[in-house]
C-alpha cells in the first residue's frame, strides 16, 4: 500500500477517494501534481491495474512529470505502467486505431500551422478571395474556433454572424476537402475527429471505454467544448472520473477553454465529491494576501482561499514611473543589481507582461546592461525554416499523398524545378482529382513539362522513393539515412545562398545538426522507431519542447514572459509589469463590457501575482506611446483590488524624472543565500498618493 503520511488532509482525502466522479479544486501551489500522481498509485495499491488507469492534461511537459513522479512512487518492479498522456496523444492512438471509419488513411499526417498555412492558401484561392479579404492565418483561426466547439465544415454556415464568417465557411469546406484528399488532419482535428467518432460509431466507442476503469484529467479549467464531450463519453460506462484543477486560474478562453466545465462539474456529473486544497507552500502570506483579495472579486468561482505556509515576506511593491522607459529602465537596473551585487540567480527572476509589444523595451535596456535573458514563447526550434524544409523531405517520404510538404521542397534546393511547371502540374491534379505524381505521363505528353524538367522530376521523385525504402528497412539508422540524403541534395549550398554571413551559416548548419541529432534519439529511445512515429512525435511537440541551447540558456537567464506563458511556473522574484487598463485588464475585454471578459483578465492577473515566491512588484506608466503619441494610462483596476481596503487611496511608490537614481550599497549588504534576500529599495522613491478612488 501507498503511503499517505507525507500528505495534508485535504491532500490525503482527495487521494483516498478510490471510485466514483472526484472534484479537486487545487489552488495555485497547493499541490495538484502531487495529489494526482499519489492518486493513480493508490488506485494501483488498491489492485487496479496500472494500465486500466488513464491520466490526461495538456502539454508534454505535464505529462513528462506526472509520468516521473509516478515513477518514483511505484518503483520499477511494476511489469504495467498507467497511461499519461496529452489530450492530442491520447487522440491520436484512438484515430490510429479506428479513422478509416471516417474515411482517411489510418496513416494519416498531422499537419503543422506551416501546413495548413499553404492548404488555407489555396482553400482561399479556390474560392477567388484574396489576402487583402482575409488572410490565410485569420481564416485558420476562425476554423480553429469553429472545431474547439465542435463545429464541422458542413455545419458553420449556420454560425455566420457576419460576411467574414460566410466566407470563411466556405473556405473552411475547402480546406477540409485538401486535408482529406492529402491523407492529412490538423491539430484541431485530432479532437474532433476522435469526437466525431465516439459520438457516430458506439462499437468504436465501446472499445475505447472498456480500456480503462479510471481516467484522471488535469487542469480542467482549461477543456474546450470538444474535450468536454471526449472525456463524458470516455468515463459513461463507469463514472470513475477525478479531475483536478481551478477555476481561478482559467485564463483561456480566447482559445476555446469553458470555466463552466469546472464550476458545473457536480451537475454534470451527479453524486461527485468535492475536496478543495487551500494549503499553498509556494507564496509569502504577504503575496497570498493581495491574490485572494483581488480573485475574490470575480463572483461566479468556487469559494475558497489559499492559506499561505510562508510567514512575514517582503511587502508587495506597487511603483508608479512616468513612463514606459522610465519603467524599463528602473526594473532592469534593479534587476542587474541584484545580480550582480546580492548574488541573485538570473533565473531566479521573471518580468511578466501582457501583451507580445511588451517585452521590447525591457529586452533592450537587458541587452544595454548586459543581463542575460531569455524570451519565453519566441521562435520554436521546430518552426526555423531549415527544419521546416528538413520535415517536408521526411513529410513527403513517409506520406506520398502529401502534396502541401512536396511542394515546398520540390526545387528546395534548386533542381531545375520551376514555378510556371508546378503551378501548370498543380492545375492538372485538381483537374483530374489525381496526385502531382499521377498526372506526370499525361502533362509529359501534353507538353506541360519540358524533357529536362521531366527528368529533373523522376529524379526528385527516385530521390525520395530511395529513402523512404531506407529509413523503412533500418529505422535505427534514421539518423544516418537523414545525413546522407542532406549531403546528396547539398542542402549546405541552400544554406549559404539563404545567408550571407559566415556566422549565420554556421548556426544553421548546428540547427540541421541539431535536428538529426533529435531523429538518432528518437530511434535510441522508442522499443520500435518509424519515420512515421518520429513525425508524429514531432507534431504533438508542445512550443516549450524545445530543442538546442535554449535549455542550457534558460539555467542563467531572466525570463521575460507574457502571463499566458508563465502559468504552471514559479519564480523567487516577480515583476508584473503594465498594470494600467487596457493592458491588464486588456483593451478588447474592456470594449466588450462583458463580465466573463474581465473576470478573465482578473484570473490572468491572479495567475501573475501567485507565480511569485518571495518578491513581487506590480509597476505601471503614467503615460505611454501609443501610434506615436504621448497619452496618459489609468491605473489598472486590479491594484485597488489587491488592497486591503480597495476603496482607499492606492498605496503605491511614484518614481518621477527627479528621484534619485542611485542605488544606495548601504542598503543592501549581501545575504547569506539568495532565497534571504530582502526586498531591494535602490530608487530612493518619493511616496505619493495621487489617487482617491478607482476611476471607474
Amino acid at each position: 500500500m501507498i503511503n499517505l503520511t507525507g500528505l495534508n488532509a485535504p491532500q490525503r482525502e482527495a487521494v483516498s477517494v478510490l471510485s466514483g466522479p472526484l472534484l479537486v479544486l487545487a489552488g495555485a501551489g497547493t499541490g495538484k501534481t502531487r495529489v494526482i500522481t499519489y492518486r493513480m498509485a493508490n488506485l494501483i495499491g488498491h489492485g487496479i491495474r496500472p494500465d486500466r488507469i488513464l491520466s490526461v492534461t495538456f502539454t508534454n511537459k505535464a505529462a513528462r512529470e506526472m509520468r516521473e513522479r509516478a515513477q518514483k512512487l511505484l518503483g520499477k518492479q511494476l511489469k504495467q505502467r498507467p497511461v499519461v498522456s496529452t489530450f492530442h496523444a491520447y487522440c491520436v492512438r484512438v484515430l490510429r486505431d479506428d479513422i478509416d471509419s471516417l474515411g482517411y488513411p489510418k496513416e494519416f499526417v498531422i499537419y503543422d500551422r506551416g501546413d495548413q498555412e499553404s492548404t488555407a492558401r489555396t482553400a482561399l484561392r479556390d474560392i477567388r478571395v484574396g489576402d487583402s479579404a482575409m488572410r490565410p492565418s485569420d481564416l485558420l483561426n476562425r476554423i480553429s474556433r469553429w472545431k474547439m466547439h465542435g463545429i464541422t465544415e458542413n455545419e458553420a454556415s449556420n454560425h455566420i454572424e457576419a460576411d467574414f464568417d460566410f466566407l470563411a465557411a466556405m473556405a473552411y469546406r475547402r480546406y477540409q476537402k485538401q486535408l482529406r484528399a492529402s491523407g492529412a488532419v490538423d491539430f484541431d482535428d485530432l479532437l474532433l475527429l476522435t469526437a466525431r467518432l465516439f459520438r457516430e460509431y458506439p462499437e468504436v466507442l465501446r472499445k475505447h471505454q472498456s480500456r480503462f476503469d479510471h481516467v484522471q484529467i488535469d487542469e480542467y479549467q482549461d477543456t474546450n467544448g470538444v474535450q468536454f464531450q471526449l472525456v463524458e463519453k470516455l468515463v459513461a460506462g463507469h463514472n470513475n472520473i477525478c479531475v483536478v484543477g481551478d477555476d481561478d486560474q482559467s485564463i483561456y478562453g480566447w482559445r476555446g477553454a469553458e470555466v463552466e466545465h469546472i464550476i458545473n462539474f457536480a451537475g454534470h456529473f451527479p453524486g461527485a465529491r468535492t475536496v478543495c486544497l487551500e494549503n499553498n507552500y509556494r507564496c509569502t502570506d504577504q503575496i497570498l494576501g493581495c491574490a485572494n483579495r483581488l480573485v475574490k472579486h470575480n463572483r461566479h468561482r468556487h469559494d475558497k482561499t489559499l492559506i499561505p505556509h510562508k510567514k512575514s515576506g517582503a511587502p508587495v511593491r506597487i511603483m508608479a514611473f512616468d513612463d514606459e522607459t522610465a519603467e524599463a529602465e528602473n526594473v532592469v537596473r534593479e534587476i542587474a543589481y541584484l545580480t550582480t551585487e546580492l548574488g541573485v540567480k538570473p533565473k531566479h527572476v521573471a518580468i511578466l507582461f501582457r501583451t507580445n509589444e511588451q517585452p521590447r523595451i525591457f529586452e533592450q535596456e537587458l541587452r544595454r546592461l548586459k543581463v542575460p535573458y531569455m524570451l519565453v514563447g519566441g521562435q520554436s526550434f521546430f518552426d526555423r525554416r531549415e527544419i521546416r524544409d528538413l520535415l517536408a523531405y521526411l513529410k513527403a517520404m513517409a506520406f506520398p499523398k502529401d502534396e502541401v510538404s512536396l511542394l515546398r521542397i520540390i526545387n528546395t534546393p534548386s533542381r531545375g524545378i520551376g514555378a510556371t511547371t508546378v503551378e501548370k502540374l498543380i492545375q492538372i491534379a485538381v483537374k483530374k482529382g489525381s496526385s502531382l505524381w499521377e498526372i506526370l505521363p499525361e502533362a509529359q505528353a501534353a507538353g506541360v513539362v519540358p524533357a529536362k524538367t521531366m527528368t529533373a522530376l523522376q529524379a526528385f521523385r527516385s530521390l525520395l522513393q530511395r529513402y523512404r525504402e531506407q529509413m523503412i528497412m533500418a529505422p535505427l539508422q534514421m539518423a544516418d539515412t537523414l545525413r546522407r540524403m542532406l549531403k546528396e541534395i547539398n542542402y549546405e549550398a541552400e544554406i549559404a545562398k539563404q545567408y550571407k554571413e559566415e556566422a549565420q551559416q554556421e548556426s544553421r548548419k548546428n540547427i540541421l545538426e541539431e535536428f538529426v541529432n533529435s531523429i538518432g534519439q528518437y530511434a535510441e529511445k522508442e522499443r520500435e522507431p518509424t519515420l512515421m512515429g518520429f513525425l508524429e512525435t514531432t507534431a504533438l511537440m508542445d512550443r516549450d519542447d524545445q530543442t538546442g541551447k535554449d535549455d542550457e540558456m534558460a539555467d542563467n537567464s531572466v525570463r521575460l514572459m507574457t502571463l499566458h506563458s508563465a502559468k504552471g511556473l514559479e519564480f523567487p522574484r516577480v515583476y508584473l509589469v503594465g498594470m494600467e487598463e487596457g493592458l491588464l485588464p486588456h483593451k478588447r475585454s474592456i470594449d466588450s463590457d462583458l463580465e466573463k471578459d474581465i473576470a478573465e483578465e482578473r484570473r490572468l492577473a491572479y495567475v501573475g501575482v501567485t507565480r511569485a515566491m518571495d518578491h513581487l512588484t506590480l509597476t505601471r506608466a503614467s503615460t505611454r506611446m501609443k501610434w506615436g503619441k504621448r497619452r496618459e494610462s489609468v491605473c489598472s483596476r486590479f491594484l485597488f483590488e489587491m488592497q486591503s481596503d480597495p476603496g482607499a487611496e492606492l498605496k503605491e511608490e511614484r518614481i518621477t524624472s527627479d528621484t534619485e537614481q542611485s542605488v544606495p550599497p548601504s542598503r543592501l549588504a549581501p545575504p547569506a543565500s539568495s532565497a534571504a534576500i530582502p526586498s531591494p529599495r535602490p530608487l530612493m522613491p518619493r511616496v505619493t498618493n495621487e489617487f482617491e478612488a478607482p476611476p471607474f
